[in-house]
């Protein structure tokens, strides 16, 4: 038997909760397009994300760690899936729209800068008088714009649903272009999952890398209650376990314990809540997919951990502010001369004018090819 899209979107209404967003029931594409025989909706916004240049350049993109530091580290690709990964497993859990869910996750991270959060500050800073930068705005900007792969229009052409949940970050009462022109104060379910699964994702990797690099130890993590109730858990279970084994299974419960913690608060506060659809869901004042209390403040801690001990670390901050005066000079260098972008990028500049064109490309670079830019455009620098 052959299952096409009219069968998957007959399964979807068989099996997945009333207020799961069903492909069958999208808001369709700001430029209509007929539907795919074999795929539904969600499925092909999947495949064009994954086979656009923007997907595949994040593999060589920072995550915290400058890319190609250590070949174990994770990238902003790699981070990508891992989000993916958790998406599935959270909406599964949830009766919701697994494919949903993932192609947001693998999407949420496409307008990343180069150097990681210390590049889009700078970005940002560049382009304070020309409307900013932010990472998640760039994500809509490639989909939508920026990527072209098709005769019939710019961008990627996704789901309305899928662009709703790319905003991530902003105030979600602002969408795209809305279904019906109305406003919301939440995205979908699937689309909350894949923001939560990020932070779960990132506190769990980067304490995982952290450890990798020597840069926080695990004693320094004893004062946190989500890694050592965790540690414990791993101990009861495999009492053998010691060293780099016994952190490499903590970090595999947290990620777990965090999981299991946001599908039952949901599911509760899901069935609190009424919905019966997802546009009830959209209607809420606040989001349903959460951690509890408990959790939540443990994360909390964990975060400002982070960020004393490992974000702002000197190995880290230091590489990333050098590499970031790169970005600097690279983007001054574009400004005072539009004919170094080349023939392709050049023919934006009319319709976006030039601080933004070189924003657009800039934001688009791998490091290893900012780098390597900057080698060509100031031959006489040397290395930093």
């Amino acid at each position: 038997m052959i299952r096409g899209r009219a069968e998957k979107e007959a399964l979807e209404r068989a099996t997945l909760v009333p207020w799961a967003q069903r492909a069958g029931e999208s808001a369709g594409r700001e430029h209509p397009e007929p539907g795919h025989p074999q795929r539904t909706a969600f499925e092909r916004d999947r495949a064009r994300v994954i086979h656009s240049r923007a997907f595949r350049r994040l593999e060589y993109k920072t995550q915290v760690f400058l890319s190609g530091t250590g070949d174990h580290l994770r990238t902003r690709l790699t981070h990508s899936i891992e989000v993916a990964s958790i998406s599935r497993a959270i909406a599964r859990g949830l009766g919701l729209n697994e494919d949903l869910a993932e192609t947001i996750a693998l999407a949420h991270d496409l307008g990343h800068a180069p150097f990681g959060h210390s590049g889009e500050e700078t970005l940002d800073a560049l382009m304070r008088d020309h409307g900013g930068f932010d990472h998640n705005r760039q994500s809509l900007r490639i989909v939508e714009w920026i990527e072209r792969k098709y005769p019939e229009f710019p961008g990627l052409n996704l789901s309305w649903e899928v662009r709703e949940g790319l905003q991530k970050h902003a105030k979600f009462y602002d969408p795209p272009p809305a279904r019906g022109g109305g406003r919301h104060p939440c995205p979908s379910l699937e689309a909350q999952i894949a923001n939560l699964a990020d932070e779960i994702t990132y506190y769990s990797h980067d304490l995982d890398d952290g450890l990798d690099f020597h840069l926080i130890t695990p004693e320094q993590l004893e004062t946190l209650a989500v890694w050592q109730e965790s540690r414990e858990e791993a101990q009861r279970s495999f009492p053998q376990l010691a060293g780099k084994e016994l952190h490499a299974y903590t970090i595999r419960c947290i990620i777990d314990r965090q999981v299991q913690d946001v599908i039952a608060t949901s599911a509760t506060l899901i069935a609190a809540a009424g919905v019966q659809s997802a546009d009830d869901v959209r209607r809420q004042p606040e989001p349903l997919i959460r951690y509890s209390a408990g959790l939540l403040e443990g994360n909390r801690v964990l975060r400002k951990f982070l960020y004393r001990n490992l974000y702002f670390h000197p190995r880290v901050a230091g590489a990333n502010q050098r590499a970031c005066g790169l970005l600097r000079e690279v983007f001054a260098a574009y400004l005072a001369d539009p004919g170094l972008l080349g023939e392709t990028t050049a023919r934006r500049i009319e319709a976006e004018g030039v601080p933004r064109t070189v924003c657009d490309y800039l934001s688009g670079m791998t490091d290893r090819f900012l780098i390597e830019e900057h080698a060509r455009l100031f031959p006489t620098a040397g290395p930093r």
